[in-house]
């Protein structure tokens, strides 16, 4: 199989996964399990489809509705057999992530050409379906962890994006760029990796503005 489809694949699974877990942590039922699962999958590339102007990836190939599905139901069945579901939906998405960003920088390219472009819709790919998980799901926000996030996603898909321009194979671009983006993330996970925060003092409040 094309390595860019397994990793189309791969994130569909893995960001299903990580869904459905957020699921079983507001101990919803087997529809709940299936609507996260599938929101969380295909939020970013919807998204990214619907701003390039190509036809919903899911809608023309309705298989990755399949796979959300079935990756529902599994994780419906097994998620009581880990002690902490919130680490391990942490690094499923991690994985996911380094997926999506070179999946969505790859396709930002072949409809545009535009490295801009593509490392924009890696990031976009990779990024929103957590987001709208975690808001759906009342969870603290990826977003707002203090481990770098969107820096491993912009970090992955400009990788490709460079690659690619520089002449390598579609494999050779591909792997070591979503290995980077995913180091990285596991790095942040495991070491706690992070930008020193904004510290000068906050804005005054509206009504306090004179």
């Amino acid at each position: 199989m094309n390595p860019i489809l397994i990793l189309d694949y791969a994130g569909i699974a893995l960001f299903a996964a990580t869904g459905a877990l957020a699921a079983s942590r507001k101990q919803l039922d087997i529809i709940g399990f299936l609507f996260f699962a599938g929101m969380t999958a295909v939020g970013g590339g919807t998204v990214r489809d619907l701003i390039l102007g190509v036809p919903v990836f899911w809608v023309a190939n309705p298989a990755y509705l399949i796979v959300c599905a079935v990756t529902a139901v599994v994780v419906y069945l097994t998620a009581h057999l880990f002690e902490s579901r919130y680490k391990l939906l942490l690094w499923l998405d991690a994985i996911g992530l380094a997926a999506y960003c070179v999946f969505g920088a790859w396709k930002g390219l072949e409809v545009t050409g535009s490295p801009v472009v593509a490392i924009v819709m890696g990031v976009l790919t990779a990024t929103f379906g957590g987001v709208l998980r975690d808001q759906l799901a009342g969870e603290p926000s990826v977003l707002l962890r203090p481990e770098i996030y969107i820096t491993c996603a912009l970090a992955g898909a400009a990788l490709y994006t460079g690659l690619h321009f520089a002449g390598l194979a579609l494999m050779w671009a591909a792997v070591p760029a979503a290995l980077a983006a995913f180091a990285i993330r596991g790095g942040a996970l495991r070491f706690g990796w992070s930008f020193p925060p904004y510290k000068a003092r906050p804005g005054r409040k509206p009504e306090d503005i004179p």
